[in-house]
């Protein structure tokens, strides 16, 4: 039977995650309007492909396409009836591009508003359990309930995990930093806030994904480390905050080796698992994988 996750960080050792994934989907010809989630069934080997990617590079784990696979999210394309297909085709790939190394589960938000009353926590719930039942089945071994705002939102999506499946379960939210340099996510959580609603709700690993850079996640992770000194805290940070390019696109300004030169303050801050999101590449990954090879060796 493969360790859990958390059997394996209680050992003391630093874990690398993956990078993004939408970037990588364009790339490969997604077009403006297209469904990403779908290519798992449309394109999957375009799709194991970005997983195996991440892998070569030296990704202790990797994530799946799914992050918009809810019921919500698909109805927008008209494919909310292809829920349970479409995240266990998502968890299928990356299971195949991850061999014997771990598969996270990519569970978004569902772009409901639980205090506009535009949805009932019941209605959540099941929309979450349908989500992360099939990305089980596809052979997930745990959830990544990721880029979360609302404490109430993150609480059902691990409540439904953990009552309907065996996977291990992260939880991370997406902080900004207000004028009066405090983070807080777009619903106004703290961190600390944000990270106790989730350890309450029964998440295994807690962190911070998207939003920042990681000078910015360092600042992150002493916060919670500070108030949650047993816990195993995941970081995704950006390839630096975006900027816009003289033609428009908007691009991440950070190198591999750039993101990599901060990742020794990551560490001292008391990260346990360290990944990108948007901006990054198999290179960032391959950049941080080589300086944890060469502290932990």
């Amino acid at each position: 039977m493969k360790q859990r996750i958390v059997e394996i960080l209680k050992t003391g050792k630093v874990l690398v995650s993956d990078g993004a994934w939408g970037t990588f989907l364009y790339q490969k010809g997604l077009k403006q309007g297209e469904c990403p989630d779908e290519w798992s069934l449309t394109h999957p080997a375009e799709v194991e492909d970005i997983a195996r990617s991440y892998i070569a590079a030296g990704a202790y784990m990797v994530e799946t396409n799914s992050f918009g696979a809810n019921r919500y999210k698909l109805a927008h394309f008209g494919l909310e009836e292809q829920v349970a297909s479409i995240n266990e085709a998502a968890a299928r790939a990356s299971r195949r591009a991850a061999g014997d190394h771990y598969v996270i589960a990519s569970v978004g938000p569902t772009g409901e508003m639980l205090m506009m009353g535009d949805v009932t926590e019941d209605d959540l719930y099941d929309c979450f359990r349908q989500q992360i039942m099939a990305l089980e089945k596809g052979g997930a071994d745990a959830v990544c309930i990721e880029t979360m705002s609302d404490a109430a939102e993150a609480a059902v999506a691990i409540r439904a995990a953990k009552e309907n499946t065996s996977l291990e379960v992260i939880a991370t939210f997406t902080f900004s930093k207000t004028p009066m340099n405090e983070y807080r996510t777009m619903m106004g959580l703290l961190p600390e806030e944000a990270a106790q609603a989730a350890l309450d709700s029964g998440a295994d690993i807690i962190g911070a994904n998207c939003g920042n850079g990681i000078e910015n996640m360092t600042e992150i992770v002493h916060q919670l480390r500070e108030k949650f000194p047993q816990a195993f805290i995941l970081v995704h940070a950006n390839a630096g905050l975006p900027v816009v390019a003289d033609d428009g696109t908007t691009v991440f300004p950070e190198t591999p080796e750039m993101m990599a030169a901060h990742l020794q303050a990551l560490l001292d801050a008391g990260v346990n698992i360290v990944g990108g999101c948007c901006g990054t590449t198999p290179d960032h990954i391959r950049a941080i994988r080589n300086v944890l090879d060469e502290k932990q060796s």
